[in-house]
């Protein structure tokens, strides 16, 4: 069951900063809902292990983030899998773009892509995909708060 998220942040921060905070695993691991470590194996590889709950069904994903199509400091593609057991699996990615407003302004938009399978998958499409809105919600409201915050 694939689906397409969309969204928009105005980040009140350089757009430098907002870049590298897009790539700061501890900023991300604080960010990303349920995220209970995240680990640096290269500059473009991190492992994460991700507790999530969706409907009746919670689960803990161990997995693997890739980021792709580098082009610092205005865009690039996070993909990720997780596995879940018995649980299933959830894969996607995200095309994340910033765009300077002013010098202490950027826009970061995104279009994320997601499929999941297994258990999970028989929940049904409304409750995937207004769980996984709110996830990605969750998680680019917390970012735009801890880097514009550490901007003051």
């Amino acid at each position: 069951m694939a689906m397409i998220i969309e969204g928009e942040e105005r980040i009140e921060a350089p757009i430098g900063k907002v870049w590298a905070a897009l790539n700061d695993p501890d900023i991300l691991r604080e960010c990303i809902p349920g995220c209970e470590s995240l680990e640096k194996k290269s500059d473009t590889e991190l492992v994460a292990v991700v507790t999530l709950k969706m409907g009746p069904i919670k689960a803990k994903f161990n997995g693997e983030v890739e980021l792709k199509n580098l082009k610092p400091p205005h865009s690039y593609t996070i993909q990720g899998e997780g596995k879940g057991g018995v649980a299933g699996f959830a894969k996607g990615g995200a095309d994340v773009v910033l765009e300077e407003e002013s010098p202490d302004v950027t826009i970061l938009r995104y279009e994320a892509k997601a499929d999941v399978g297994g258990k999970i998958a028989q929940l049904g499409s409304r409750l995937i995909t207004s769980t996984s809105k709110k996830l990605a919600g969750q998680f680019f409201s917390s970012f735009n708060e801890k880097v514009s915050a550490a901007e003051a």
